[in-house]
């Protein structure tokens, strides 16, 4: 695989304010981003994230999934993310309490 895994934060903005872009995704997108990097696990054959579109679990957001292991989460901060990222990409452990 290109990627061991492969986050995608949803950045979706609804006008009614709905959207995971409207409740702060994009600050979560970019810590992980961030942090992947600073521990020098960004890129081929490594880890990314990346934003994506709406992912059709608004109600349930902020919200991020995890391939291929196909593990959603929904986040409220960046310790959150960092958990995510932490637990689940770099011990294989799924985050319970996060998971959607």
């Amino acid at each position: 695989m290109f990627y061991q895994k492969h986050v995608f934060f949803c950045t979706n903005q609804k006008e009614n304010g709905s959207g995971c872009g409207n409740l702060a995704s994009d600050s979560g997108f970019a810590f992980a981003k961030l942090y992947l990097q600073s521990l020098d696990l960004w890129g081929e054959g490594k880890y990314r994230a990346s934003k994506s579109g709406c992912l059709g679990r608004c109600k349930q957001g902020p919200l991020c999934v995890v391939y291929p292991d196909g593990i959603w989460y929904s986040y409220v901060d960046e310790d959150d993310v960092r958990e995510i990222i932490d637990s689940h990409l770099l011990q294989g452990n799924v985050v319970e309490r996060l998971k959607l």
